[in-house]
Protein backbone atom coordinates (compact mmCIF):
# COMPACT_ATOMS: atom_id res chain seq x y z
CA UNK A 1 0.00 0.00 0.00
CA UNK A 2 1.30 3.38 -1.07
CA UNK A 3 -0.02 6.11 1.36
CA UNK A 4 0.01 9.41 -0.99
CA UNK A 5 -1.16 12.09 1.71
CA UNK A 6 -2.05 11.91 5.65
CA UNK A 7 -4.74 14.14 7.18
CA UNK A 8 -5.87 14.38 10.95
CA UNK A 9 -10.01 15.00 10.35
CA UNK A 10 -11.33 16.48 13.35
CA UNK A 11 -15.28 15.72 14.36
CA UNK A 12 -16.65 19.11 16.27
CA UNK A 13 -20.83 20.13 16.36
CA UNK A 14 -19.56 23.73 15.94
CA UNK A 15 -17.57 23.74 12.19
CA UNK A 16 -16.65 27.59 12.32
CA UNK A 17 -15.39 27.24 15.75
CA UNK A 18 -13.05 24.57 15.42
CA UNK A 19 -11.34 25.56 12.14
CA UNK A 20 -11.60 28.54 12.89
CA UNK A 21 -9.71 28.21 16.03
CA UNK A 22 -6.87 26.33 14.37
CA UNK A 23 -6.59 28.52 11.38
CA UNK A 24 -5.72 31.08 13.69
CA UNK A 25 -3.07 29.12 15.98
CA UNK A 26 -1.68 27.61 12.87
CA UNK A 27 -1.65 30.47 10.92
CA UNK A 28 -3.99 29.41 7.80
CA UNK A 29 -6.65 29.59 6.00
CA UNK A 30 -9.90 27.54 5.64
CA UNK A 31 -11.73 26.23 2.86
CA UNK A 32 -15.65 25.76 3.72
CA UNK A 33 -18.06 23.66 2.42
CA UNK A 34 -21.86 22.75 4.96
CA UNK A 35 -20.50 19.38 6.42
CA UNK A 36 -16.59 19.82 6.03
CA UNK A 37 -14.26 22.28 6.14
CA UNK A 38 -10.10 22.16 5.28
CA UNK A 39 -7.63 23.88 6.83
CA UNK A 40 -4.90 25.24 4.49
CA UNK A 41 -0.91 26.72 5.57
CA UNK A 42 1.85 27.62 3.09
CA UNK A 43 -0.48 26.22 0.24
CA UNK A 44 -0.83 22.43 1.99
CA UNK A 45 -3.78 21.01 3.32
CA UNK A 46 -2.80 20.62 7.17
CA UNK A 47 -6.06 19.54 8.71
CA UNK A 48 -9.63 19.21 8.15
CA UNK A 49 -13.31 19.00 10.07
CA UNK A 50 -15.98 17.45 9.75
CA UNK A 51 -19.51 18.03 11.44
CA UNK A 52 -20.60 16.14 14.05
CA UNK A 53 -23.42 16.81 15.48
CA UNK A 54 -23.71 14.93 18.64
CA UNK A 55 -19.78 15.08 19.33
CA UNK A 56 -18.94 14.79 22.65
CA UNK A 57 -15.74 16.07 23.65
CA UNK A 58 -13.11 13.70 25.75
CA UNK A 59 -11.87 14.30 29.78
CA UNK A 60 -8.81 13.64 28.69
CA UNK A 61 -5.93 13.68 30.22
CA UNK A 62 -7.43 12.80 33.93
CA UNK A 63 -10.52 11.41 32.35
CA UNK A 64 -11.36 9.02 29.07
CA UNK A 65 -11.97 8.53 26.75
CA UNK A 66 -8.75 9.94 25.03
CA UNK A 67 -9.77 10.23 21.16
CA UNK A 68 -6.14 11.53 20.00
CA UNK A 69 -4.02 14.58 20.61
CA UNK A 70 -1.79 16.95 18.94
CA UNK A 71 1.90 17.15 19.84
CA UNK A 72 3.24 21.39 19.08
CA UNK A 73 6.59 21.65 19.47
CA UNK A 74 7.31 25.17 20.34
CA UNK A 75 10.37 27.62 20.68
CA UNK A 76 8.93 29.77 23.37
CA UNK A 77 6.07 28.29 25.60
CA UNK A 78 5.37 31.59 27.30
CA UNK A 79 4.21 33.56 24.00
CA UNK A 80 3.13 30.25 22.74
CA UNK A 81 0.62 30.10 25.35
CA UNK A 82 -0.73 33.55 25.48
CA UNK A 83 -0.97 33.01 21.81
CA UNK A 84 -3.43 29.68 22.10
CA UNK A 85 -5.10 31.50 25.18
CA UNK A 86 -5.47 34.58 22.49
CA UNK A 87 -7.65 32.33 19.82
CA UNK A 88 -9.77 30.23 22.36
CA UNK A 89 -7.85 27.69 23.76
CA UNK A 90 -8.32 26.64 27.38
CA UNK A 91 -5.35 25.42 29.58
CA UNK A 92 -6.26 21.95 31.20
CA UNK A 93 -2.99 20.89 32.62
CA UNK A 94 0.11 23.42 33.44
CA UNK A 95 3.66 22.36 33.35
CA UNK A 96 5.35 22.24 36.60
CA UNK A 97 8.26 24.39 35.51
CA UNK A 98 8.45 26.69 32.52
CA UNK A 99 11.93 27.18 32.49
CA UNK A 100 13.06 23.24 32.99
CA UNK A 101 14.76 22.36 29.55
CA UNK A 102 11.91 20.10 28.40
CA UNK A 103 8.02 19.90 28.85
CA UNK A 104 4.90 20.11 28.01
CA UNK A 105 1.20 22.14 28.79
CA UNK A 106 -2.24 20.40 27.84
CA UNK A 107 -4.93 22.57 26.08
CA UNK A 108 -8.38 21.71 24.81
CA UNK A 109 -9.85 23.45 21.34
CA UNK A 110 -13.24 24.62 21.15
CA UNK A 111 -14.84 21.63 20.56
CA UNK A 112 -12.30 19.92 23.78
CA UNK A 113 -9.88 18.07 21.42
CA UNK A 114 -6.75 17.96 23.91
CA UNK A 115 -3.57 18.91 22.74
CA UNK A 116 0.40 19.57 24.17
CA UNK A 117 2.42 22.86 23.40
CA UNK A 118 5.72 20.82 24.14
CA UNK A 119 9.43 22.30 24.28
CA UNK A 120 12.82 20.78 24.09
Amino acid sequence: MRITRKIVVFDTADLEAESSFWADLLGGTVERDDDWHSLHVDGREELAFQLAPDHVPPQWPDGEPQQLHLDLIVDDIRSAHDEAMAVGARLLKRADDLDAPKGFQVYADPAGHPFCLCWE
